[in-house]
């Protein structure tokens, strides 16, 4: 598994999901607390291409060999993709939870929402 980190260029979603931001897209994720929690996710059941996510609402589930969670969307919009490399290899949340394990991009519909997420301090002091 991936070491505990918050790296500093991404938003933090106080339900433990993190977004990358490149102009009007997001790339979202879980972050290391997130996955350490969970333990060894086996599947990750996305939304389609396509269809909308709203903010601090469910937009997919994980399935750990603990427990299924739902997924919070830290942002709204439009998925645009999906990362189907999970499919094959969930186990990548794990062990990239801010690389290869991305979850889904999105287009942005309300880049406002970006000022409700918390930097990397702001959220490692919510865990602490």
């Amino acid at each position: 598994m991936a070491e505990g980190s918050y790296p500093e260029q991404l938003l933090y979603h106080p339900e433990h999901g993190w977004a990358r931001l490149d102009n009007e897209l997001a790339t979202l994720g879980i972050s290391w607390f997130a996955q350490d929690a969970l333990g060894e996710v086996v599947f990750f059941d996305p939304p389609q291409v396509g269809s909308a996510v709203v903010a601090g609402e469910s937009y997919g589930e994980v399935e750990s060999l603990k427990a299924i969670s739902e997924l919070i969307a830290p942002l709204s919009g439009e998925v645009v993709e999906v990362n189907d490399a999970l499919a094959a290899d969930a186990e990548l949340i794990n062990a990239e939870p801010y690389g290869a394990g991305w979850l889904i991009k999105i287009r942005l519909s309300d880049s406002a929402e970006t000022d409700l997420l918390l930097g990397a301090d702001a959220y490692e002091a919510t865990i602490a």
